[in-house]
């Protein structure tokens, strides 16, 4: 008498362990944040990329130019943003500049942490939210926002960077650019006062 399972009970077992192998991929995602969100990519026809549980580099070496600053590798970021930024380090250098990551990519959990220090740091939600968002509202998190440092290479990325599509974006961090295909023939938006918007 044969063990093996009917070809409808196969199909059953197959797929509920296609179902528990999917589940336990989208916890190891979820991690300690609880959370898991699908971020679209705007290519069209392109799949839709898993960015947000993604973390970042935590620390890097120290910029060659500033050692107060971390080159952090640009890990994690959207990989359309990555050759963005590969393009810009490439157009600095031909311009004798250097550029370092101070901060680029973070998961959920990251910015969360980030988020409470500035809490602590300004006593305050509000006050906080000028110079780091909510996980939800950060740019980090999607994968398309770097933090350069010296304030020197910031101030070339400011001057020659939306031809390659990436913006500054709030008037209190000269050190905050976001990568966009389309600044590069709309422009850069209005700077805003702070992350708030205010």
């Amino acid at each position: 008498m044969s063990t093996e399972p009917a070809p409808g009970r196969r199909r059953t077992l197959t797929s509920l362990l296609l179902a528990l192998v999917l589940a336990i991929a989208l916890v190891g995602t979820l991690g300690a944040t609880g959370q898991a969100r699908l971020v679209p990519d705007p290519i069209p026809g392109e799949p839709l990329a898993l960015v947000e549980g993604i973390p970042g580099p935590e620390t890097g070496p120290p910029c060659p130019l500033d050692k107060r600053y971390l080159d952090e590798p640009p890990t994690g970021l959207r990989e359309d943003v990555a050759q963005a930024w590969q393009r810009l380090r490439a157009k600095a250098a031909e311009a004798k500049v250097q550029l370092c990551v101070n901060d680029g990519k973070r998961s959920v959990g990251q910015q969360e942490r980030e988020f409470a220090e500035a809490v602590r740091r300004f006593g305050t939600a509000a006050l906080a939210s000028r110079y780091v968002l909510t996980p939800e509202k950060s740019m980090h998190v999607k994968g398309i926002a770097v933090d350069i440092q010296p304030l020197a290479s910031a101030a070339w990325v400011e001057r020659n960077g939306r031809a390659l599509g990436w913006c500054r974006r709030y008037q209190n961090e000269e050190w905050h650019f976001e990568y966009d295909q389309n600044h590069v023939t709309a422009g850069c938006p209005a700077l805003l006062p702070s992350a708030t918007g205010s």
